[in-house]
């Protein structure tokens, strides 16, 4: 392991004062550098070795098969993204990768509708791999729990009642991915993905067993990133930057492309709150509120409240093609 701290969630099975221990290492965790390992959170091994078997044969699929649920042919952008069909600050992400939310029905969308509802609706599933469904419902109800749990945690660390998150996440908006980097031979760090920040409340990701490639910036430098083996590397994102008044950072995050010869398969699993909700804000203690500059002030990247607005910004940016097939009248905001 390198970079960022490690947090073992089963503490929170212990002890009062182990309970406490924990919320302290999160709080401080969060605050200074955005970023943690996870441990000790439950989801079993076989559970884990069964979603990276699956996420294998997805890529393996023929090319024709994946195609078939391109995230064009989605006006809710799920579905397969090809290589190089993703863009982060305008630039190329060289991977390929699935996109699962809920599974909803669209929304009936009127004048009066927000935009941001176009983001709910069905899946794109390939009929080839049907235990892909079954494997990313499990995943996202496994990753529920613990999210929940964390966000339980994070609100009395800083001095809020427990359930303070609860009534923004009563109708959820989980969001997966399933992501191939392939090797990629350059003279530079290739982008396999851009320096970003996640638009939502937390991710939770999971990457293969030893896998370099994430890289986190902390005070102007990036720091590489590996997690112990079978752990959950955490991060928060801008909603809980605006709910702790800058307290809690979002920090920026990339991912280098591995070698040549070589491929790396991650799992982010983002747990966002009701697509109308906005994430409440908290009063913090005279001495951390001291230490909370304020949420990040950025013309080219403005933070959204309400979570579905934050949501479609990133989309739009990251999918001009799918805006382009399915919602041209989006464009201008783009």
């Amino acid at each position: 392991m390198t970079g960022i701290p490690v947090l073992d969630l089963s503490q929170l099975n212990g002890t009062p004062e182990q309970q406490a221990a924990f919320r302290d290492d999160l709080r401080r965790a969060t605050h200074e550098v955005g970023f943690f390992s996870l441990v000790g959170h439950g989801v079993p091994t076989r559970v884990i070795d069964r979603a990276y078997d699956v996420a294998r044969a997805f890529f393996a699929l023929p090319e024709s098969h994946k195609l078939a649920i391109e995230n064009v042919t989605s006006p809710h952008f799920r579905g397969y993204t090809r290589m190089g069909g993703e863009r982060t600050l305008g630039r190329v992400d060289i991977r390929e990768q699935i996109d699962i939310g809920a599974e909803r029905p669209a929304v009936p969308l009127t004048d009066d509708t927000p935009d941001y509802w176009v983001l709910e609706g069905p899946n794109l599933w390939p009929e080839s791999l049907p235990e892909l469904r079954e494997v990313a419902d499990d995943w996202i109800a496994r990753l529920d729990v613990v999210a929940s749990r964390l966000l339980a945690a994070w609100a009395e660390a800083l001095g809020a009642p427990a359930d303070t998150f609860d009534a923004a996440f009563e109708r959820p908006s989980p969001y997966l991915k399933i992501v191939r980097y392939p090797g990629v031979d350059a003279e530079q760090p290739a982008q396999g993905v851009g320096a970003h920040k996640d638009l939502g409340v937390l991710t939770l990701l999971s990457v293969e067993d030893g896998k370099a490639g994430l890289q986190v910036e902390k005070d102007g430098e990036w720091i590489d990133v590996v997690a112990p083996a079978g752990a959950f590397i955490v991060n928060i994102g801008e909603l809980l930057e605006i709910a702790t008044d800058g307290y809690l950072k979002a920090t920026l995050h990339r991912v280098v492309s591995p070698a040549p010869g070589t491929e790396r398969i991650s799992i982010p699993y983002f747990h966002g709150p009701a697509l109308d909700a906005r994430v409440p804000s908290i009063e913090l203690p005279p001495a951390l509120a001291a230490d909370a500059p304020g949420a990040t002030d950025d013309p080219a990247n403005p933070l959204h409240a309400v979570f579905g607005e934050n949501w479609l910004k990133s989309r739009l940016r990251a999918h001009p093609n799918v805006v382009e097939a399915q919602h041209p009248h989006l464009l201008v905001g783009a």
